[in-house]
């Protein structure tokens, strides 16, 4: 298999410094990205947005730690043991992270959101606009215990 590397567009800026998995739309944070990586008009256009779709690196994540298998959700047994590609959790092999948050300001090449669970010094891999026609298709469904896990999560 191939490998690539991928240089981060900016980094968070966030109160919040450790990966705590409840209450991410009370965060306010910034996004500020790289003017050597993106041109000053990169974001022209993105405050028409309500949302974006921030791709992030858990950079954080000790190697030795990541999942290739299955495991209980938040090491939750109550919570049946599921494959972590079934579970959007950090310790994932590629350790990326995807998260819709909400724009608040767009200042060039900073970008203010909400509810964006990554914290300090998170590096930022690609901004995404929401938009409608991406969204999902059709009805979604999900089990008990992923309702359950996301009650306080936002």
């Amino acid at each position: 298999m191939s490998s690539f590397t991928i240089q981060p567009i900016g980094f968070v800026r966030s109160s919040r410094d450790a990966a705590i998995d409840d209450d991410w739309d009370a965060v306010t944070a910034l996004i500020e990205l790289d003017a050597e990586q993106l041109q000053p008009d990169a974001t022209q256009g993105l405050a028409d947005f309500s949302h974006i779709e921030v791709v992030f690196l858990f950079d954080r994540v000790d190697a030795a730690a990541v999942c290739r298998g299955s495991r209980h959700p938040r090491g939750n047994t109550a919570w049946p043991q599921v494959g972590i590609l079934a579970q959007r959790a950090k310790d994932r092999p590629n350790r990326v992270g995807l998260t819709t948050c909400r724009v608040q300001r767009v200042d060039g090449l900073r970008i203010e959101v909400s509810g964006l669970d990554a914290i300090e010094g998170t590096p930022v891999i690609d901004i995404k606009p929401v938009m409608a026609g991406f969204a999902a298709r059709g009805e979604v469904s999900e089990p008990a215990w992923a309702a359950e896990l996301m009650a306080g999560y936002w």
